[in-house]
């Protein structure tokens, strides 16, 4: 495994982490004792950085988490990085809420769930422009001294904010959508993004010394090489609420997925692997958050760090991804 540094964490990170959204049951296929297969391989291969989240599967992904790190005496191994400030109702719809009452809450709420007295990442999930991001900085500061929290982050969240932010308590990481196909995405399964992955996140990242922890790295799925011309998922399948995926777009993307596909098995490449690397050679990347199905497809993403991309197709991959650089 390949490991990170960066000046704001005081631990090395593994350049591939485990996202823990499927863990959950939003997605085709998961299974508890999948996961735990998972995340007990994930240790042993040196992955030292897990991303979870109260709302993915509705508290389901933190509990299982949890469970198997306890049972298997691994939590002083890794890297539990959790987020706050996404509530949901009955119906599972979600309301933004970084007020300090309510993120005092749920930081215990996550604590219990996961089996732990502390959470070494705590990110905030989205924006919330109803609170002032000094209240939200009150609370953060609250844990801190409590305990509980050790590192503070922002996912999603514009710049200025962050700037904003870091006058009240330190941001030690960031995390937002980040692809070979969505490089500036201006919104994420339709919920608009205040901010500019390569031209406005990664500069100000490397200016401070943050971890930069990019989510969706394989667009879903799509940059696996898995998905035919006319996919559909499960009823399920949180990617049912991706317009790139289901919508007029997806022809698009799918294209440039072909592209890329063609040119991996030109150079005999996993495609997965092409787009890790390409994410992971990055010097303002430092975990790449990526879900996992399976060990196998656990074992694949990790064989990306026994490579690199070279400047031959790395130039390849340029051209076929250049029209996707303000998408």
């Amino acid at each position: 495994m390949i490991y990170k540094k960066v000046a704001k964490i005081e631990e090395e990170i593994s350049a591939i982490g485990i996202g823990c959204w499927n863990f959950g049951g939003d997605w085709d296929s998961t299974e508890d004792n999948n996961s735990a297969k998972i995340v007990c391989t994930a240790v042993d291969m040196g992955i030292n950085f897990f991303d979870v989240a109260p709302v993915y599967g509705w508290g389901h992904s933190e509990k299982v988490l949890g469970k198997v790190l306890k049972e298997n005496g691994l939590r002083n191994k890794v890297l539990i990085a959790s987020k706050g400030g996404l509530l949901w109702n009955e119906a599972h719809e979600t309301t933004n809420n970084l007020s300090k009452k309510s993120l005092l809450k749920e930081i215990d709420d996550t604590l219990t769930r996961l089996q732990t007295d502390h959470v070494d990442i705590y990110q905030m999930h989205w924006p919330d422009p109803n609170v002032p991001l000094e209240e939200t900085a009150e609370a953060l500061e609250e844990m801190k001294k409590a305990g509980k929290i050790r590192y503070v982050g922002l996912s999603n969240f514009a710049q200025a904010d962050v700037d904003k932010m870091m006058e009240y308590t330190d941001v030690h990481c960031q995390q937002s959508l980040y692809n070979m196909l969505e490089r500036n995405p201006v919104s994420y399964h339709s919920i608009p993004l205040d901010y500019l992955t390569e031209k406005e996140v990664l500069p100000n990242v490397k200016k401070h010394g943050q971890a930069f922890l990019p989510y969706s790295p394989l667009f879903q799925g799509l940059l696996a090489g898995k998905f035919n011309s006319g996919v559909n998922f499960s009823e399920h399948d949180i990617r049912n609420a991706n317009p790139k995926l289901v919508g007029p777009d997806f022809e698009k993307y799918f294209n440039a997925a072909k592209q890329l596909k063609d040119l991996a098995d030109k150079y005999n490449k996993p495609m997965n692997e092409i787009a890790l690397n390409w994410l992971r050679q990055k010097e303002e990347v430092t975990s790449i958050i990526g879900g996992a199905s399976s060990v196998k497809q656990l074992e694949n993403n990790i064989h990306c760090t026994t490579w690199d991309i070279d400047d031959e197709m790395m130039k390849e991959i340029e051209i076929i991804i250049e029209p996707f650089e303000n998408l």
